[in-house]
């Protein structure tokens, strides 16, 4: 992150004691980085090891201060950058990168963590499994938390700058999915046998809706952000077993659109959509909120539907 330890580099090459790659490698590789919405693929992991001559894990950390890059930090203007090293659906490694993203005028409370936006992108994007994540600094009690939520917690890898630690190890007396009996995890969900009786919404919507991890409120819930020229955008809810740390499906989205090097602007947005499930509806507040933060974005459309077996 651009903290002490790292200085983020635009139009610059990147160079620190990991990798060093000149201007033209680093311009090249920040547009694709867009290009691929924050993902570097088996292929692209093998190329630029074979490159630079370095370890995949060498290359995950060098790659650490581009990920800050992607930071939205006008609060604080400080850009915290994190890499997921995991397994795609076809057990390959790939490289989810992530930044922190703070809203103008808003709670606290309502900011996007860098390890929690690595962490979505890998759960978004259909990874299996969480190897290790490397972090421009430690990561804040919050975050630990936020790990804490994930299948085989206590023995993920975290990689600083000069050390390395199992998450055990930065949270030795934890609080976790089985203290409220749930035997479940983000990356090992229960299996999905419902669906949605709505049958004329978007078809994706749904599914991220679906894949929504809510053990403690089952509020099956995404967001749909369209852009005029950029696609779609799609975040789901993820709860945490402290509650708070839970990333709402609109935080979910939006920094999946930060991570194409877009911005949240009324010139960008065409239009955000938010489904919920009938009876458990717990998320537009949240989503008003954030959006309160920006001028001139399209309403937010609410949608409430009925899950049935």
């Amino acid at each position: 992150m651009a903290s002490a330890t790292f200085k983020v580099q635009h139009n610059t090459a990147l160079s620190n004691s990991h990798i060093s790659l000149n201007v033209a490698q680093t311009q090249a590789l920040r547009s694709q980085l867009k290009t691929q919405r924050g993902i570097l693929h088996s292929s692209d992991i093998k190329a630029l090891c074979t490159e630079l001559n370095v370890s995949e894990d060498t290359l995950l950390q060098g790659l650490v201060p581009m990920a800050s890059e992607f930071s939205v930090a006008p609060i604080s203007k400080f850009h915290v950058g994190a890499i997921v090293k995991g397994l795609d659906s076809q057990g390959h490694t790939t490289f989810y990168f992530g930044a922190n993203a703070e809203f103008d005028h808003q709670a606290l409370s309502l900011v996007v963590h860098g390890e929690q936006s690595a962490i979505n992108n890998a759960w978004l994007n259909g990874a299996k499994k969480v190897l290790k994540i490397a972090i421009s600094d430690a990561p804040c009690g919050y975050c630990r938390q936020f790990m804490n939520e994930l299948a085989d917690a206590r023995e993920l890898d975290i990689l600083l700058p000069a050390q390395n630690f199992k998450l055990a190890e930065l949270l030795p007396y934890s609080f976790g999915p089985t203290d409220l009996d749930n035997e479940h995890s983000l990356f090992n969900p229960v299996e999905q046998t419902k669906r949605f009786e709505e049958t004329k919404l978007d078809d994706k919507l749904l599914s991220f809706a679906l894949a929504a991890y809510v053990p403690y409120s089952q509020n099956y819930s995404a967001v749909k952000i369209s852009t005029f020229e950029n696609g779609d955008f799609y975040g789901s809810y993820a709860e945490n077993a402290a509650y708070s740390p839970s990333l709402s499906p609109l935080q979910s989205a939006v920094s999946q659109l930060f991570l194409a090097g877009l911005s949240f602007d009324k010139q960008t947005v065409k239009s955000i959509t938010l489904l919920e499930t009938t009876g458990h509806e717990n998320q537009s507040g949240v989503a008003k909120a954030v959006l309160a933060s920006f001028t001139g974005l399209p309403t937010l459309e609410v949608i409430s539907a009925t899950l049935t077996k």
